[in-house]
This record gives structure tokens, C-alpha cells and sequence, in this order.
């Protein structure tokens, strides 16, 4: 007894029919009826009857098919756990992180990860958001770290980070005076921020879209320590997300009374079929949640 011809005896018993069934599992109809005869030959019993138009299961056969499809599902159960257990003693992973964000949860996730699962090799990379949700997307990258100003609808998340826009000055700039500081007062100045593509910049765009505003962008870089710095050389005022101006003492950081969206931080990935994939997002959850 051979589990293709259990495949052909449930095909034909839930078609009720030899050529629909020979289509389902296909193969010909005349290979289907050779290896149901071949079955019925051995268990020593017809299973269907063949004197109507319709496949018609004798009593035999009803009390076969239950048995039929446990083993079926039995055996696909074996394939899944051998592939689990394989995936995870020698698969691999591509991690994508937003360039210039040392967040530190993701690093502890990554080394519990490979404590628990050393036979998966670990790859990451770094890149702008759109590039890094794009690749999740096209499966290139199995879980990204990225900056967002709205959650992807298409792809599974976890936001990490959810915080205010402010802009970042020398404490002897003329912002720091004003009672309440808009768009309109950032505006007023040059602004060094994120490119394009990033979750920062596009929460920035976005609400000077919205105010009727467009900032003089002065200079662009990928990283918060490089914009902090160009700020504080009077280069133009920085946008940043709130947490990310902690380490900069020397700088004024503002809150945009005017821009309430929140900037996002947000772990992205397509889907967990993948075993090696369930355990990092677990492990990841676990490192955010314990910060």
C-alpha cells in the first residue's frame, strides 16, 4: 500500500468521479483507475461502485476513507515536523535595519536567536525603510527593523517605538524662545532631516503637506548623530523623533505642536510559515518588550 494511491482513493471519493480526480492529483484517469484497482486488489474489497455515472463508495470504502485521510494528513505532519526541525538546525535569515538605528532590543533578539538556533546563519543588512519593507515584500529579507510613519497593512508588525516629531537646535537658536513652536517656525528656518524614503522624513512631509508648508531642506543624512551634529554647527534645524535627541545634552529639542502624527519604529515581516522566522519574531518580541 502506497500513500499516492490513498492520495488517488480520496481524490476519487471526493470528486465522485475518476477523470475530475485524475485532474486534481494530475495523472490520467486510466493511471488513477490502475492504482485504485491495485489498492482494492490488496485490502482484498472493492471501494467504489462502478455501475453508475457518479464513483460511488461501497461500504468498504466509506470505511476506509476516514483511515485514508488520517494517514494522508499523518504523513504530511511527518514532512512538516522533519522540514521545522531542518529549517532551524541549518536554514539562514536576512534581518534589515533602517540605516543609522543602533537599536539595542533587536541586537539582544538576535543574539538569543542564535544561542537557541546556531545552525541558522544570520545575515543583516542595512538600507532606507522603503527599500527594507520592498525587500520583506519580495521576500529577500525575512524581518526588517524599519522607521515608518504608518504600520504596512500588506505585511505582519510589531510597532516598537511610537513617538513625537521635534525639532533640534543650539540652545541659543530662537526657537528655543517661543512659547510653542509650528511648522510654520521650523519652516521659517533651513532644516536638516532624513531622505526620503525614511519613516522620520515621511511623517515630516507629510505634515507640512498638510499645513500648505514646504521646508527648505538644507542637508540629508541617514543617520541621527549625523544631524544632531549639523544642527549644532548652525547648519539648520534638525528633525528627529523624540528618544533619539537623549544623547545630544548640548541641543534643544522642541516639540511640533502642529505635526502630532507619530513617528514609528516597527519590526515587518511577510508571514511566520517559516519556522526560523516564528522564533526570531518571538525572540524579538521578547527583547522589545523587556525595554
Amino acid at each position: 500500500m502506497e500513500l499516492r494511491q490513498l492520495e488517488y482513493f480520496v481524490a476519487v471519493a471526493e470528486e465522485r468521479n475518476f477523470t475530475r480526480a485524475a485532474e486534481r492529483v494530475h495523472i490520467s484517469q486510466s493511471g488513477v483507475s490502475a492504482q485504485i484497482r491495485s489498492l482494492e486488489r490488496e485490502l482484498g474489497a472493492e471501494l467504489f461502485d462502478r455501475s453508475a455515472r457518479t464513483a460511488t463508495l461501497t461500504v468498504a470504502g466509506k470505511a476506509a476513507l476516514e483511515h485514508a485521510r488520517a494517514a494522508l494528513a499523518s504523513a504530511e505532519a511527518l514532512t512538516q515536523a522533519v522540514g521545522e526541525v531542518t529549517d532551524l538546525i541549518r536554514g539562514e535569515l536576512t534581518i534589515g535595519m533602517v540605516v543609522g538605528c543602533t537599536v539595542t532590543p533587536l541586537f539582544d533578539a538576535l543574539a538569543g536567536f542564535h544561542r537557541a538556533h546556531p545552525g541558522v546563519e544570520l545575515t543583516l543588512i542595512e538600507d532606507n525603510s522603503d527599500r527594507l519593507l520592498d525587500s520583506v515584500r519580495d521576500g529577500s529579507v525575512d524581518l526588517a527593523l524599519v522607521g515608518t510613519a504608518a504600520t504596512p497593512t500588506d505585511l505582519e508588525s510589531i510597532t516598537v517605538v511610537s513617538e513625537p516629531l521635534v525639532v533640534v537646535s543650539p540652545a541659543d537658536h530662537p526657537l528655543t524662545r517661543l512659547h510653542r513652536v509650528t511648522l510654520r517656525d521650523v519652516c521659517a528656518d533651513t532644516v536638516v532631516c532624513m531622505p526620503p524614503g525614511t519613516g522620520l522624513r515621511t511623517v515630516f512631509d507629510n505634515a507640512c503637506t498638510a499645513a500648505g508648508l514646504t521646508p527648505r531642506i538644507a542637508l540629508q543624512a541617514g543617520a541621527s548623530d549625523a544631524i544632531a551634529d549639523l544642527a549644532a554647527r548652525g547648519l539648520g534645524v534638525a528633525i528627529l523623533s523624540e528618544s533619539m535627541v537623549a544623547a545630544y545634552p548640548d541641543l534643544v529639542a522642541r516639540r511640533i505642536d502642529d505635526a502630532p502624527a507619530p513617528a514609528l519604529l516597527a519590526l515587518a515581516w511577510k508571514d511566520a510559515v517559516r519556522p526560523a522566522v516564528r522564533e526570531l519574531v518571538a525572540h524579538s518580541r521578547r527583547a522589545f518588550a523587556s525595554h
